[in-house]
């Protein structure tokens, strides 16, 4: 099992919240077997998600497809995201 953690800043949460909650077709369809978002106690803006892939190579293309990056333009996200995979210990 692969998690990627996406680290970003949004302008708006409840905004980025609905693009985020509509793309889950999408998650699913990429291979995203599990997600979970988070917001930082001193900035509601400054957003961590994780999601779990079968695999790091199912993670590392959902990172790198065409329907995140415009997702993730379309919900706000300001500057570019830090992104993240680990493996499970």
């Amino acid at each position: 099992m692969t998690n990627m953690f996406v680290r970003h800043t949004v302008s708006d949460y409840k905004a980025w919240r609905k693009v985020y909650d509509d793309f889950a077709p999408v998650q699913k369809a990429k291979g995203v077997t599990a997600e979970a978002v988070y917001r930082a106690v001193e900035n509601p803006n400054d957003i961590t998600v994780t999601h779990e892939f079968a695999t790091i190579e199912a993670a590392q293309a959902f990172a790198e497809s065409a329907e995140l990056k415009n997702a993730m333009q379309n919900a706000g996200v300001a500057g570019a995201p830090t992104i993240w995979f680990t493996n499970k210990a």
